[in-house]
C-alpha cells in the first residue's frame, strides 16, 4: 500500500506530471465536426496504470480536462493506500463535513478525493461501516449515502465487500 496523499487527491500539476496524454478518434454523435480531429483524449496514471477517457466534446481541451476528472475518480475507486494506525480524517474531509453530514456533489472536483479517503478508511476497518463512519465523525448513514451517489463507486465498494465476506450495498 501507499501512503497518503493518495494520487487522486494531488495538485492537477503534480498529478499531470505523472500522466500519459493520447490523444484519438473516437465513434458517436455530435455533428459533421465531431471526430474529424484527434479531439478524444485518453490519461493514463504511469504508475499505477489507471486510466480515464472523454470524447463527448468537440474540445481537446474540453475532454482532457473532463479525462483528468474521471481519472481521480477511476484512481479514488480502483487505488488503496495505507492511512495508518494513527491518522486522522485529512483537512479537506473535516472541511466538507457539517455536523455529522458530509457536503459535496457528485460533480464537484473534491468528490474524488472524499471518495478515496472514505475508501481507505473502509479498507483499514474491513470494510465495516460503524467504525469507519465514527472515525471519519459522520453518521454511517451518511457514509453509505456518499458511497452510494456514484454508480461506479457503488459497484466498487460491493466488489470489495463480496472480497470481505459481507453482504452488498442495495
Amino acid at each position: 500500500m501507499e501512503y497518503w496523499p493518495h494520487p487522486a487527491c494531488l495538485p492537477t500539476k503534480v498529478l499531470v506530471e505523472s500522466c500519459q496524454f493520447d490523444r484519438t478518434r473516437r465513434g458517436g454523435p455530435g455533428g459533421q465536426h465531431r471526430n474529424k480531429v484527434e479531439s478524444a483524449v485518453v490519461v493514463q496514471h504511469k504508475p499505477s496504470g489507471v486510466s480515464g477517457q472523454a470524447s463527448e466534446r468537440r474540445s481537446q481541451h474540453a475532454n482532457r480536462e473532463v479525462a483528468l476528472g474521471r481519472l481521480r475518480l477511476n484512481l479514488a475507486i480502483r487505488l488503496r493506500t495505507d492511512v495508518g494506525d494513527h491518522a486522522e480524517p485529512s483537512e479537506l474531509w473535516n472541511k466538507r463535513l457539517s455536523g455529522n453530514r458530509i457536503s459535496v456533489g457528485v460533480n464537484h472536483e473534491d468528490f474524488p478525493s472524499i471518495i478515496a479517503e472514505a475508501l481507505d478508511w473502509l479498507g483499514y476497518f474491513n470494510f465495516n461501516f460503524a467504525p469507519t463512519a465514527k472515525k471519519l465523525k459522520c453518521s454511517t448513514s451518511q457514509l453509505i449515502k456518499l458511497l452510494k451517489s456514484n454508480d461506479l463507486v457503488l459497484t466498487s465498494v460491493n466488489r470489495l465487500r463480496y472480497e470481505n465476506q459481507q453482504g452488498p450495498l442495495k
